[in-house]
């Protein structure tokens, strides 16, 4: 399970996402602060924290300055911004302190969900260890900066469905699942799953590859450049 933080000022507002996060599988709310105070001590206190809900308008500070002190400690544990504060300053100082994603209130569930989805994508990918191709280097850059894409069944991670989608949109032609597995970095039966979401979508147009014998080979192509 990640372990999670939620640092709003406001109680309710805290509950609220605190409930947000554990409606996606693989996440639980280990703690919940309504000060930056009450924030570094939960931080020191807690048994293991790996990613943090950061609210930036906080009654004794502000998150970023929660951030500041985390680094300052040596802590390095992730953050993802959740507030309403929108000046560039603030974001341009998230990003330099760290902070993965930037989440503006007010936002939706699906919202939320689609950020903690990548990022648990993104901890899958490092978890890995070894040494990296560009495929996997630009996985990992992108896995938090990809566009959300409304309407995705529950259990799929749009950081996913726009990795297959990329790889599909740049073949010279139609790939099989374990090529799109190979391009992007997934495991076959998870490229096979969001390929064949892409073709009931009308997104992606299944062939068939025949051989001298045997089941023929499912491969796909792009169908829309939308």
């Amino acid at each position: 399970m990640i372990e999670v933080l939620v640092v709003d000022d406001d109680a309710r507002v805290a509950r609220v996402n605190a409930a947000y996060v554990e409606k996606v599988p693989g996440f639980h709310v280990a703690g919940e602060a309504h000060t930056a105070a009450e924030a570094l001590r939960l931080l020191e206190t807690l048994p293991r924290i790996d990613l943090v809900l950061m609210d930036h308008y906080l009654p004794d500070g502000t998150g970023l300055e929660v951030v500041r002190e985390m680094r300052r400690r040596g802590r390095r544990t992730d953050v993802i911004m959740v507030t309403a504060a929108r000046d560039v300053s603030t974001v341009q100082e998230a990003m330099r302190h760290g902070a993965l994603q930037y989440l503006v209130k007010p936002f939706a569930f699906a919202g939320l969900r689609a950020r903690l989805e990548a990022y648990a994508d993104l901890r899958r990918t490092l978890d890995g260890g070894g040494e990296a191709q560009q495929a996997e280097v630009d996985r990992i850059f992108g896995a938090l900066s990809a566009p959300v894409r409304p309407g995705l069944p529950r259990g799929h991670s749009p950081t996913t469905a726009d990795l297959v989608r990329r790889a599909l949109m740049n073949a010279g032609g139609p790939l099989s699942a374990q090529e799109v597995a190979e391009r992007t970095g997934l495991s076959r039966q998870t490229a096979q799953r969001y390929l064949k979401l892409l073709e009931r979508t009308g997104r992606a147009r299944l062939t068939l590859k025949y051989g001298d014998a045997g089941r023929p080979e499912h491969r796909y192509v792009w169908a829309t450049r939308v």
